[in-house]
């Protein structure tokens, strides 16, 4: 999916936002008119007022003075404007311009640096029409159902699949996501297919995400298809949401068609994060060996020695949810 023309629509929803709140401070100015007509005259005192200032500081020699003057006068008319509205059982900013986000007074731009709401809502159009919306809809902790789990231990390992989960769960929920703004640490989920590790990722995804974090989700032949179209179509605003989200899920690594120009992009992506503390989750289902077989030493270095390592293994949960929906 690409990042590519949704300016236009954010700018759009700023517009929209600012001419709703226009007709909305429109219909509030015309209910207290008609109700407390002098509240509105002092309303247009200050208004007019605040123009005079202007005229005056052009014309003054001494501006500062003059600004003095006029701020003390317009503060106690506000003064007096406020005292009249909570008398009359309104709010003190009734009749002011409501912005949802008052550092950039709705425009999505503070100077010209995008201001963090432009992100959030550019995070939003992005996953619209996205599977990942679709799918933390469902796959979340509020109906994480730890009973897809056998309790009966698997082969050599130590514990039991459920146990397992339910030991991953505990460092997610106690420890990695209430310290998420503090920590850079990454996570590499490992372990045979179906064995939760997709699961366990979109309920992060949906978790860090309802917290206000910046979240991109890809698999990792999705990740190698837009990483092409960075170098190729240079595309800086995917390039931008890759290196900089506060969390980049890569889903499904070993599946991507493998060459040298997806293992250099692969490892630079890990890497400028790695380096500028921007948290990753990578899941795979290869061993910790296959990971040294299949990628360099580069890649594999960091993802073994970078990572905090979380072994997954079950019988194919997927299979057993397919199982209990059509019961």
């Amino acid at each position: 999916m690409m990042i590519k023309g949704y300016q236009t629509e954010i700018l759009k929803i700023y517009d929209k936002l600012r001419e709703d709140e226009a007709k909305s401070l429109k219909s509030r100015r015309a209910e207290i008119s008609e109700k407390y007509p002098e509240i509105i005259e002092l309303d247009n005192q200050i208004q007019r007022m605040s123009l005079q200032m202007a005229v005056s500081i052009l014309k003054s020699r001494d501006g500062e003075k003059t600004i003095d003057n006029f701020k003390e006068r317009i503060t106690d008319l506000r003064v007096k404007k406020c005292e009249m509205l909570v008398e009359r059982g309104y709010d003190p900013e009734y009749l002011n311009l409501h912005h949802h986000c008052n550092k950039c007074k709705d425009t999505g731009f503070i100077g010209n640096i995008k201001c963090s709401c432009y992100k959030h809502k550019l995070i939003k159009l992005y996953y619209k029409n996205s599977e990942l919306e679709s799918a933390i809809a469902s796959n979340n902790f509020d109906n994480f159902d730890l009973s897809l789990f056998s309790s009966h231990k698997l082969g050599d390992e130590k514990f039991s699949p459920r146990k397992n989960m339910e030991n991953n769960l505990e460092y997610i929920l106690k420890d990695y996501l209430p310290n998420f703004s503090a920590i850079s640490t990454n996570l590499l989920f490992y372990g045979n297919p179906g064995s939760g590790k997709t699961y366990l990722s979109y309920c992060i995804a949906k978790a860090v995400l309802d917290m206000g974090y910046l979240v991109i989700y890809k698999t990792s032949d999705e990740l190698i298809k837009n990483l092409r179209d960075i170098r190729f179509n240079n595309d800086s605003s995917l390039e931008s949401l890759i290196l900089d989200c506060d969390l980049l899920i890569i889903d499904d690594l070993g599946a991507e068609h493998l060459n040298e120009f997806s293992v250099t992009e692969l490892f630079n992506v890990i890497n400028k994060r790695i380096l500028s503390k921007r948290k990753m989750l990578i899941s795979t289902n290869l061993t910790l060996p296959g990971i040294t077989k299949q990628y360099s030493e580069r890649i594999a270095s960091r993802l073994i020695g970078e990572f905090k390592l979380c072994k997954f293994y079950s019988e194919d949960i997927r299979i057993k949810k397919n199982l209990e929906k059509n019961r």
